[in-house]
């Protein structure tokens, strides 16, 4: 039997990261069998859940997720100063859903990729407590606090590295698959997704609500590149910011080091704040990993 064993990476990319269940699911039902996982930000955070076996039950929760338990999640972090949000809510359900795992203790090779800001370089982390592992990994800048460890303050991989396959080169795979989860944009998403929009689900909610949670939302989402003139605020203009140097970052470790197959999730395809297109985000993971699948095993 072809050895179809793989070190799969997951990149930062929000709720664009949604997508890497899909990418899982089709490499499972394609008879792969990913040995170990190297994630940064959201890919830290489901690369994880995948490595407990907790996958499913959390690809049930966030697909039942509406605009309204987006807001209930995020904490506020008033009087901290160092991030609008705690982060600590998240971490907590998500603890309660999966279960205490050490990362030494899990079944596959496990690493959540953080950035120590002070000494302005990557941590690699692969012990300890798994759910500490991936709060330092999504402490987005501004958006959520940092975590202090060891003396460092940690923020998230992805501003290091957001497609990080360093730690998987000397892995003993067959095969290694990357996705990154800030593509460049594709156009022909523009009009079909906005054109098939997320069906609301049933919101008990009046009206005057539901405006203002849309309000804020719309506030805090990364907007699509078009128009190209907008007014943009404060977070939108930091989002693009980290975007941007995300990007430049990821073309640089691709030159470096070159999977055996790159899996694009387009930068277009949601706002980073999205969660509740996780079905929409499922399917195309899955369908894109499908056609590069079939490209691969055609050679």
């Amino acid at each position: 039997m072809k050895d179809k064993s793989v070190s799969l990476v997951l990149g930062s990319g929000g709720a664009r990261g949604i997508a890497h269940i899909g990418v899982i699911r089709c490499l499972e039902e394609n008879g792969y069998t990913i040995e170990s996982i190297s994630g940064s930000s959201m890919g830290a955070l489901i690369g994880g859940i995948y490595a407990t076996g907790k996958l499913e039950a959390y690809a049930k929760w966030v697909c039942a997720l509406e605009k309204l338990d987006v807001i209930r999640l995020l904490d506020p972090g008033f009087g901290i100063g160092a991030g609008i949000f705690r982060g600590e809510k998240i971490i907590s359900v998500l603890r309660d859903m999966v279960g205490e795992y050490q990362i030494e203790s899990l079944p596959i090779s496990y690493t959540a990729v953080a950035s120590d800001i002070n000494r302005q370089r990557e941590v690699w982390l692969k012990s300890g407590p798994l759910f500490d592992a991936i709060r330092a990994s999504i402490a987005i800048p501004t958006l959520f606090t940092p975590v202090y460890s060891g003396g460092r303050m940690l923020l998230d991989g992805g501003l290091v590295n957001p497609v990080p396959i360093a730690p998987t080169v000397r892995d003993n795979t067959q095969f290694t698959f990357a996705v990154d989860a800030g593509a460049p944009v594709r156009h022909d998403l523009v009009n079909r997704e906005s054109s098939q929009a997320v069906p609301e689900k049933s919101n008990p909610n009046n009206n005057w609500y539901r405006r203002n949670i849309d309000s804020f939302l719309e506030n805090l989402q990364l907007k699509s590149p078009h128009p190209e003139h907008q007014d943009m605020d404060s977070l939108e203009i930091i989002s693009r910011s980290i975007d941007t140097m995300q990007a430049l970052i990821t073309r640089f470790q691709l030159a470096a080091y070159h999977p055996d197959m790159l899996i694009k999730i387009p930068i277009n395809i949601c706002t980073i704040y999205e969660f509740y297109k996780a079905e929409m985000l499922i399917d195309f993971g899955y369908r894109v990993t499908q056609k590069n699948l079939e490209k691969i095993e055609s050679e």
